[in-house]
């Protein structure tokens, strides 16, 4: 489960495309933070999640947030600053076993194109050909369909697909989807099925696709009223710290993980019926070069760091997996969560008054630093340091509590099969 927030110029405060999304995976999927530079190719395939795809001579620079296992990315940015995250939705149409992930779409159109409206053309022939389909899931099975939101300094765009079909709209003030489709009649374009059936009367590409049953349990469409009323109620004003805090929402205050549900922003996960928690979260200020990412699960407890072109990524240790290691920089982190989550209540609001005093530090140091790759680097080192100190501050002051018995015993189950042994 995702949830994808854009704001375009005229909505923000600085004149600026702001893009966010939460990724939302099963909790042991650990996602990897990568930059890749633009690369010539002499291979005629790559291969993609499950299937070859023909390569080009060519490929743009890339920063991705991508689940361990997969070759496509959940989000990410190229050097265009053109930005793609994409969520599930459900629908009545059957998605073929083998295929084009919607995660794979995202890299290559990022790795591909040079704007929005060139990544929404790629994209969309992939999706007339039939191509996409695929499990997207490494240990069970989910299948479905993708909802993307395709933004670059200059537009956006909201792309949504079920079989063969899609349709389009652009965006002009703010938008967010989640895992329910959106666009009903008022599409800019469309594929030429979805455009056969609207001239027989009356149409709804939302309602026509829809399965009823799984987009009712995803509460997609709660998470997306929620985030929509949260964005129009700040149009003109959106800044990149408003973007941050609604990455970080809940659907109640004071939250408490064990009570939470499938309409949080940032989901914690909670067993049979809230499979999901947030793995990794992105806020590209397009137009200004900063992309900010988590590269860790749950915003409310992690740092927004800035990654640049020009500077690119620390070393953050070992590339995770679905096992527990202390040497990457995502299980690092998730051990320190899933202790603090054993006592949640007693410490978030402590925590959360210094998480936002140095997310408040990072954000003015990148306004004031001068741009020179150099400086660049240094400057996402340095953030990636000071959220290293405030986790190991924190470990010496968390005490661990007891989970009630049923959310206890899904999280017992989890670290099990991620290897993970909760001291204290």
């Amino acid at each position: 489960m995702c949830d994808i927030l854009v704001a375009t110029p005229e909505a923000t405060k600085e004149g600026i495309t702001l893009f966010a999304k939460n990724s939302d995976r099963e909790p042991n999927e650990a996602q990897i933070l990568e930059f890749t530079p633009g690369t010539k190719h002499e291979e005629e395939k790559v291969r993609l999640t499950y299937v070859d795809f023909p390569q080009v001579k060519e490929t743009y620079a890339v920063i991705l947030s991508r689940p361990w296992w997969m070759w496509g990315a959940e989000m990410g940015v190229n050097e265009f600053e053109v930005a793609i995250g994409n969520t599930a939705v459900f629908t009545k149409v059957k998605v073929p076993e083998k295929g084009i992930t919607g995660m794979d779409m995202i890299r290559l159109a990022l790795e591909r194109t040079k704007s929005a409206r060139e990544a929404l053309t790629f994209i969309t022939g992939i999706v007339e050909n039939g191509s996409q389909g695929g499990n997207g899931s490494k240990g069970h099975r989910l299948y479905y369909f993708s909802s993307f939101i395709i933004a670059d300094p200059r537009e956006a765009w909201v792309l949504e697909t079920v079989g063969k079909e899609w349709a389009a709209k652009k965006i002009e003030g703010v938008y967010s989807i989640s895992n329910a489709l959106t666009i009903e009649g008022d599409w800019d374009m469309a594929s030429e099925g979805v455009e056969r059936l609207a001239r027989r009367g009356s149409f709804s590409f939302a309602k026509h696709f829809s399965d009823r049953f799984y987009t009712h349990f995803a509460h997609g469409r709660e998470r997306r009223a929620f985030t929509l009323k949260r964005l129009k109620e700040r149009e003109g004003e959106i800044t990149l710290g408003y973007m941050m805090s609604l990455l970080r929402s809940h659907s109640f205050e004071p939250y408490r993980p064990e009570k939470g549900s499938m309409r949080d922003i940032c989901m914690h996960y909670g067993g049979l019926t809230r499979p999901s928690q947030t793995a990794s979260s992105q806020v590209s200020e397009l137009g200004k070069g900063f992309h900010w990412f988590t590269g860790t699960s749950n915003p409310c407890m992690s740092i927004f760091k800035p990654v640049t072109f020009e500077g690119g990524l620390p070393d953050l240790g070992k590339e995770p997996t679905d096992r527990y290691d202390p040497e990457a920089y995502w299980w690092r982190f998730e051990a320190f969560h899933r202790r603090f989550l054993t006592n949640y209540r007693s410490y978030i609001d402590d925590f959360a008054r210094e998480r936002d005093r140095l997310q408040a530090e990072i954000v003015e140091k990148a306004r004031e630093i001068e741009k020179t790759p150099e400086d660049l680097k240094a400057l996402t080192e340095w953030a990636f340091r000071e959220e290293a100190k405030l986790l190991e501050r924190w470990e010496k002051i968390v005490k661990p509590g007891r989970l009630p018995f049923l959310f206890g015993r899904s999280w017992r189950k989890v670290n099990e099969e991620a290897g993970l042994k909760l001291e204290g």
